[in-house]
């Protein structure tokens, strides 16, 4: 099975190619241009340099959100768009068991935070020692609150520790260290951001278990209302 992953869902724009359990290409870009610049052009290097024709792919992984309003957007009009080109289905991958998957293989908890600013952040609670294990579906919260959630946890599980990543690591890095009550790391930088590899390795394992859809029917999934729109809500 052979998959290409797509993540624009925030700062970093990377894809791969995914062939069962090797990655074929990946290229990961996190330097000031947009998405709307650099992941066509990213994706046709990866797809031209190992030498594989969009028609070999069995699907196209997506990083589904939640994230940025506009990478989402980007990821989601670039992936159907590709998709229906090539009558191919479209595989969602949660961004925040994406950003977990980087981490297969940790003791204790995996904790991505998606900065969504003023104290918020888009955050899930995982074990991936094997597959995922969601602890707590990815949602919106506080990061006071989500660090209460995790000492909650540890208070019930005293062997508990717990693994930061995600773009909200260096924002709210002084409270996770003044809070958090167990054990904790934070993921080392070539695991820390979004990694097209993870979305497409994750997009073989949903595809295997009937978890696609046809393009047409993928949207993002943005989790809250966007500024623009919270605004225009106050206005009315």
């Amino acid at each position: 099975m052979k998959i290409l992953g797509i993540d624009s869902s925030g700062m970093v724009a990377s894809v791969a190619v995914v062939q069962d359990d090797v990655v074929i290409a990946e290229y990961t870009m996190n330097h000031k241009k947009t998405h709307s610049e650099t992941l066509l052009p990213m994706i046709d290097e990866i797809m031209k340099t190992s030498e594989t024709r969009m028609e070999e792919l069995d699907a196209i992984a997506i990083a589904s959100g939640p994230g940025s309003f506009t990478g989402l957007r980007i990821g989601a009009a670039t992936a159907k768009g590709l998709a229906l080109a090539i009558d191919r289905p479209i595989v969602p991958v949660k961004t925040c068991e994406g950003l977990a998957f980087n981490m297969w293989g940790t003791e204790g908890l995996v904790c991505p935070i998606v900065d969504a600013r003023r104290n918020q952040v888009y955050t899930g609670l995982y074990k991936v020692l094997g597959q995922i294990e969601v602890i707590m579906d990815q949602i919106p919260m506080d990061i006071h609150e989500l660090i209460g959630e995790i000492n909650k946890y540890g208070k019930d599980n005293p062997q508990a520790a717990v693994t930061f990543l995600g773009d909200g690591v260096p924002i709210y890095e002084n409270i996770i260290w003044e809070e958090t009550e167990v054990p904790t790391k934070l993921a080392p930088a070539m695991m820390n951001r979004q990694r097209g590899a993870s979305v497409a390795t994750l997009g073989i394992n949903l595809y295997k278990e009937g978890k696609y859809i046809n393009a047409d029917d993928f949207a993002p999934e943005y989790l809250r209302k966007s500024q623009a729109e919270r605004v225009r809500e106050i206005n009315a």
